[in-house]
């Protein structure tokens, strides 16, 4: 008896040690599952995080590529001023170019002095004739026909007051000349002065920004408009004067050299006038 009582007690030992072994053991693995949860939630969620910055950061990088900052932008932002800068620049470029083409066409040889027109007069000097010779230069109006006219119309007055007057008449057509190439010269003086003004505009706004606004990204906005807009007028003016200076001064040789050929010329053809007396045609009928 006393063996089965010592038999059972064991067993029941045995069985309230196992247990309270697995109470235990589920109790000590409980919170093991919890601690490895949250370890993993945080890693999974820093992962997402670096990879939504990434995708702004791509997303920023290409909106800035395809928006760069163009020339229409500069000028929406340069405020009335350089609204007006603008305009000026953009008209004298076009008032340069009209010009230019103006002197191409106008400022030649055969539109000053046509040689059709000086065989005319030549030949109507040495046959005498002058009214015929005023003829011929009323019929083509042009500088040297104008020189010429003014000189045949006083030929009754004596060869010094002839050469007087043409002497004036060279003067006028010379001066009209060289006005169409003047404007050449104003453009490429007005250009410069235009975007000097634009640069300087750009600076005070530059350093105002810096001034008045927080640092950061619209500031950094800002500035570079205005820098933007200083460099754009400077090189703007540069583009139109550089042009102009270089037509004025090809269209000026060759408009001097055209004017003293002319000159010569028309004191070659009134010098036959020294012995030259003038007849007029009746023209009344009858007669």
């Amino acid at each position: 008896m006393k063996n089965g009582r010592w038999l059972l007690a064991a067993f029941v030992g045995v069985t309230l040690t196992g247990m309270m072994g697995s109470a235990g053991a589920q109790e000590a693995a409980a919170p093991a599952a919890p601690a490895v949860a949250p370890a993993a939630a945080p890693a999974g969620e820093a992962g997402k995080l670096e990879l939504d910055e990434k995708a702004k950061e791509a997303e920023g990088q290409s909106a800035s590529a395809s928006n760069p900052m163009s020339f229409l932008v500069v000028v929406t932002s340069s405020g009335w001023l350089g609204i007006i800068i603008w305009i000026g620049l953009g008209g004298t470029s076009l008032a340069m170019v009209a010009l230019a083409i103006d002197a191409f066409v106008t400022i030649k040889e055969p539109k000053i002095a046509p040689p059709d027109l000086v065989d005319q007069v030549r030949e109507a000097m040495e046959q005498g004739d002058v009214m015929k010779a005023i003829k011929h230069c009323e019929d083509r109006p042009t500088p040297l026909a104008n020189v010429l006219s003014a000189g045949f119309s006083n030929v009754q007055q004596g060869f010094d007051v002839i050469q007087d007057v043409v002497g004036v008449a060279a003067d006028l057509e010379t001066e009209k000349l060289m006005q169409r190439v003047a404007y050449l010269n104003t453009c490429a003086n007005l250009a410069p002065m235009l975007g000097l003004l634009g640069t300087v505009q750009g600076m005070i706004w530059a350093f105002t920004t810096l001034a008045t606004t927080t640092a950061g990204a619209a500031q950094q906005k800002m500035l570079a408009i205005a820098i933007a807009q200083a460099l754009w007028t400077t090189a703007a003016g540069l583009c139109v004067a550089i042009p102009a200076v270089t037509f004025y001064t090809f269209f000026k040789n060759r408009a001097m050299k055209i004017i003293l050929g002319m000159e010569g010329l028309t004191m070659d053809l009134i010098k036959s006038l020294r012995n030259v007396e003038v007849v007029e045609e009746d023209t009344e009928p009858g007669a």
